[in-house]
């Protein structure tokens, strides 16, 4: 009997203290940065964001995010036996980040580890999760996306410091008879690695380079809708479908209108469109599960509605999941 893969719980976690934009326009204002919310709303759509506390770590918020997806499936910790964490923010250089979380899951055995593809890294580790259900390696997975980025922000580059914030989010992936996870699409090209990265590193105790974001928005975006669209379609053609069977797309939250203009090469309404970057801002690998936990939980998405995640990030890494939730 053919084996697959399905989503039966979904959770998410956001730190308490939100940030508007002009929370952040005021604190920016006191490092010399002029900044509004007419001008982050107008350029991203971004109304709002959540920060962590300094002493909060990727897997303290991936903890909260993964209790939630566990009860939301019903399913103890002791039962799980894959753990993923998507991050570009771990902890600490090791170990990993799904490490530390085993841990304050109070379990201990599985396989745990992290996958760094930047925004792209939890349909890079879904599709892990789910390749390793469907061989048989794994049976109950836990697959989380969690990120601290403000603590890699330069406050001084209002193009940079207004995007991001931090965040968790988590599902539940168990073995199934029936087709859940229906086809993924993934990518890499490292010629662009300049446009989107932290180009410093730890060495002999000291940062070597520079520890803090840089980004070229220009050229991220004009990439981004591109290769968004054809991850889509190549993953739709895997699966047998066509972008009509789409009852919601759930892109990474980077930017509105990098989410609007891959919907309208999808020819999808709006309405299809899930959206949490008003609230949330860009939270990295944990956005997509943040925004499908905030649509489950409001009653937006429901079951038997079939799904797209897709995500592009530093890398430059890219790729699509199609799903019948």
């Amino acid at each position: 009997m053919r084996r697959f893969s399905r989503i039966t719980g979904t959770g998410s976690y956001l730190p308490p203290r939100r940030v508007s934009n002009q929370d952040l326009a005021v604190e920016l204002a006191t490092r010399g940065v002029e900044t509004s919310d007419d001008w982050i709303v107008e350029r991203t759509g971004i109304r709002a964001r959540h920060f962590a506390a300094p002493d909060v770590s990727s897997s303290d918020l991936g903890v909260e995010a993964a209790r939630r997806a566990l009860e939301s499936a019903g399913v103890a910790a002791a039962e799980i036996d894959l753990i993923i964490v998507a991050t570009s923010t771990p902890d600490m250089v090791f170990p990993s980040a799904a490490c530390i979380l085993q841990n304050k899951l109070g379990v201990a055995g599985c396989a745990a580890f992290d996958v760094q593809a930047v925004c792209s890294g939890f349909v890079y580790a879904l599709t892990i999760a789910d390749s390793m259900i469907k061989t048989g390696a794994a049976n109950k997975a836990l697959v989380i996306g969690a990120e601290v980025f403000s603590r890699i922000l330069d406050f001084t580059d209002r193009t940079t410091c207004v995007l991001f914030g931090d965040g968790a989010g988590a599902v539940v992936l168990e073995g199934s008879e029936t087709p859940g996870i229906l086809a993924s699409d993934l990518h890499a090209d490292g010629k662009h690695v300049g446009i989107l990265c932290v180009p410093g590193t730890v060495s002999g105790g000291k940062v070597l380079g520079d520890p803090l974001l840089k980004m070229d928005g220009q050229a991220v975006f004009k990439l981004a809708v591109g290769v968004l669209e054809d991850a889509a379609r190549a993953t739709l053609e895997k699966a047998g479908r066509t972008a009509s069977d789409i009852d919601w797309l759930i892109p990474h939250q980077a930017n509105i209108r990098i989410m609007q203009g891959t919907a309208k090469k999808l020819k999808l309404p709006f309405d299809k469109l899930v959206v949490t970057v008003d609230e949330h801002g860009n939270t990295s690998a944990a956005s997509i599960p943040l925004a499908l936990d905030t649509a489950v939980r409001s009653g937006k998405i429901r079951r038997g509605d079939t799904l797209m995640l897709e995500g592009v990030g530093g890398g430059f890494t890219w790729g699509a999941v199609l799903l019948d939730f």
